[in-house]
C-alpha cells in the first residue's frame, strides 16, 4: 500500500496490532529484526478495504460495474469476450477472474482445482452479547487454553465478533448458519451462549485447500481466491490475493503498453503459484495444530518450545506475513528476488519514489544509467545508510531483479524485465533521466 501511496488512507481507518501469536495461535512475542518497515498487522474491516481500493481504482479511471454476472467467455488471438447474464457482451484485451473460490471464470476455462475438501467448519459472526466484559474475558481465556478455534472479542459499538467450532461440515455452504446454531455451539464449547443476540451477519468457513493447476489460459488469468482457497489461519488470504494482483497488474500494463519482454506474463504463474502452494501447506499445518486431539496438541507444545528460539519465531512470522517471499531469479546477491523494504534516503524514503508504479534504479554511485528505459524505469541517485549494496534495480512490485555497480551487468538484466530499449533523443544527456521519479500511467 505504501508503494502506491495508499498507506495513510488505510492507517486512518485501522488499528495496529503486534505480529506475535499469529502462527497456530501460539502465544509468542513479536520477533525482532523483521525485514519490513511495517512490523504490525492492521486491523481494518474488509468493507473499508473494499471501499478504499474502489476509490483508488476510480481515481485511476477504472469503471466499476456492480451486480453483473459473467455467464460465458470466449477468446481469440486479439482479446476476450465476456457474456453477462443480461445478454451484454464486453470485449477486452485481457480478462482476470477474481471471482472467489467458486470462480465462474475458472470453471468456464476448465482449469482443474485439485485439493482437499473441508473436514471441519467454524462459525463466524458479529453480534451483541449480554455477558459482562469481565466474565466474558474469563470464560474465553479458560476455553482457549484447549480450543483455539473459539474466540469472542469486541468489534466496536457494543458488537462482538464470535467464532466457534461448528457441529459438523455443512453440505450447503451457501446457506449461512442461524443464531440458534451459534447459541447451541457456544453452549457445547464454552458452557454458555453469553446471551448473544441481534446479529449483524453470520457465516461459516471450512478448512478446504485447493490450488488451480494454471493461473493463465491464453488471455484469461486467475487471481485471489479464484486461484487458491485455504484455511484462514494466520490471516493470510487478503495478503495473498492482493500480492497476486500486485504481481500481475504491472505485467498486464506492460503487455497493454507494448513493451513487455517475452515470457513476462507467464512469469505471473511461475512466481505466484509456488507462493500459494506454500500458504496452503502452512495453513494445513496450523489447522492440525489447532486440533484438540492429544497427538496434535503434543506437536503444538513442542513447536511452542522451538518458537522460543528467535530464529524459529521470526521464520514462521515472516512466512505467514509474506515477508519471506523470494522469487527465483537465479544466483546472485542475497536481495535478489526479495521485495525491497522501504529504506530511508538522504532525500526522503524509497517507497515515496514508487507511487507511479514504474521500475526503479536506486543508484548510490551516481555512475549508472537506464537511458534507454527512462519511459519505464526511474533512476534515483541517492544514498541510504540502510543499504549495503551500491545499486539495486526494482520491478514495479518492489522485488529486486539486480544488485551491483557494473553498468554492463545492469544492461544485461534490464531487458529481461523491461523489454527493449528505446533510442535516446538527441541533445539530451542520458543521465538526465536519473531524476525521473513520478508521472507513470501504470497502476496495479
Amino acid at each position: 500500500m505504501d508503494q502506491r501511496g495508499l498507506l495513510e488512507r488505510f492507517l486512518a481507518f485501522g488499528k495496529k496490532y503486534p505480529v506475535g501469536g499469529f502462527f497456530a495461535a501460539i502465544d509468542k512475542p513479536s520477533p525482532d529484526r523483521l525485514d519490513t518497515t511495517y512490523a504490525y498487522v492492521l486491523g481494518i474491516p474488509q468493507t473499508t478495504t473494499d471501499r478504499l481500493l474502489a476509490e483508488r481504482a476510480t481515481e485511476l479511471g477504472a469503471e466499476i460495474r456492480r451486480g453483473c454476472e459473467v455467464v460465458g467467455l470466449s477468446q481469440d488471438e486479439h482479446g476476450v469476450t465476456a457474456e453477462l447474464a443480461d445478454g451484454t457482451r464486453l470485449r477486452s484485451r485481457y480478462l482476470v477472474g477474481c471471482d472467489g473460490g467458486r470462480s465462474t471464470v475458472r470453471k468456464l476455462l476448465g482449469v482443474a482445482f485439485p485439493g482437499e475438501p473441508s473436514r471441519v467448519d467454524t462459525l463466524l459472526g458479529e453480534m451483541e452479547v449480554d455477558t459482562s466484559p469481565e466474565k466474558l474475558a474469563a470464560v474465553v481465556a479458560e476455553v482457549r487454553k484447549t480450543q483455539k478455534r473459539f474466540g469472542i472479542g469486541p468489534f466496536g459499538d457494543g458488537v462482538y465478533r464470535v467464532g466457534v467450532p461448528a457441529e459438523g461440515v455443512a453440505r450447503d455452504r451457501t446457506t449461512p448458519p442461524t443464531l440458534d446454531e451459534f447459541k447451541r455451539q457456544l453452549r457445547a464449547v464454552a458452557g454458555t451462549d453469553f446471551g448473544v443476540h441481534s446479529p449483524r451477519w453470520l457465516s461459516r468457513f471450512g478448512d478446504a485447500t485447493r490450488l488451480a493447476e494454471r493461473y493463465r489460459v491464453g488471455r484469461v488469468l486467475l487471481a485471489g481466491d479464484a486461484a487458491h482457497i485455504h484455511p484462514p489461519t494466520g490471516g493470510q488470504g487478503l495478503n495473498l490475493g492482493v500480492q497476486d494482483a500486485f504481481n500481475l497488474g504491472w505485467k498486464l500494463a506492460a503487455e497493454v503498453g507494448g513493451w513487455a519482454p517475452g515470457g513476462l506474463l507467464d512469469s505471473y504463474h511461475t512466481e505466484r503459484h509456488p507462493v500459494a502452494a506454500d500458504v496452503l501447506n502452512n495453513t494445513r499445518a496450523q489447522i492440525e495444530l489447532l486440533s484438540t486431539e492429544p497427538g496434535p496438541q503434543a506437536v503444538c507444545r513442542l513447536l511452542s518450545e522451538l518458537m522460543d528460539f528467535e530464529e524459529v519465531n521470526r521464520y514462521l512470522i515472516e512466512k505467514i506475513t509474506a515477508i519471506a517471499v523470494r522469487y527465483d531469479f537465479g544466483e546472485g546477491h542475497d536481495l535478489l528476488g526479495r521485495r525491497m523494504r522501504d529504506v530511508g534516503l538522504k532525500r526522503g524514503r524509497l517507497y515515496e519514489r514508487m507511487h507511479g508504479g514504474r521500475g526503479l534504479l536506486l543508484d548510490q554511485t551516481g555512475r549508472l544509467s537506464v537511458a534507454g528505459w527512462a519511459d519505464r524505469v526511474d533512476h534515483v541517485v541517492d544514498v541510504s545508510e540502510e543499504l549495503d549494496v551500491p545499486a539495486v534495480l526494482l520491478r514495479p512490485d518492489g522485488h529486486v531483479v539486480w544488485a551491483g555497480e557494473d553498468q554492463a551487468d545492469l544492461l544485461s538484466q534490464i531487458p529481461r524485465w523491461f523489454g527493449a530499449p528505446v533510442a535516446v533523443g538527441s541533445g539530451r544527456h542520458p543521465l538526465d533521466d536519473r531524476q525521473r521519479c513520478f508521472g507513470s500511467r501504470l497502476s496495479w
